[in-house]
């Protein structure tokens, strides 16, 4: 973990036992996830096409599957299943790596609390 993680972190928690995230506005209502500032202008039309037809970018999707790999992982006792299972995990994270995908999950704290946890 970087120095500024952890800082940000020690932070965040003596804020919350502080109390002060108690009684923010908009607490106990859903994020407005709809925010697309962040996708480059020239996709987002096509982004919100896709999204609103109930698909999403393949990088998003290969995220998703690769999380649900991890929580399978976790429970898997059978050695035949975990070896398919860690074969299709490596293959998505390589192609996660060669879309640039991957850099942010790998530098996350998630990322090294789940290979602690992975044996890894």
């Amino acid at each position: 973990m970087h120095v500024l993680e952890i800082l940000a972190e020690a932070r965040i928690e003596e804020a919350m036992r502080a109390g002060e995230f108690d009684n923010l506005p908009g607490a106990g209502r859903p994020l407005e996830l709809d925010d697309d500032s962040l996708v480059a202008p020239d996709l987002r039309i096509a982004y919100r096409m896709l999204k609103n037809a109930g698909f999403v970018p393949p990088e998003v999707e290969a995220r998703r599957e690769v999380m649900e790999l991890h929580a399978l992982l976790a429970t898997l006792d059978d050695e035949g299943a975990r070896r398919r299972a860690v074969a299709k995990l490596a293959l998505l994270q390589a192609r996660l790596e060669r879309s640039g995908g991957s850099r942010a999950l790998r530098n996350s704290a998630y990322y090294g609390k789940l290979l602690d946890r992975l044996g890894g």
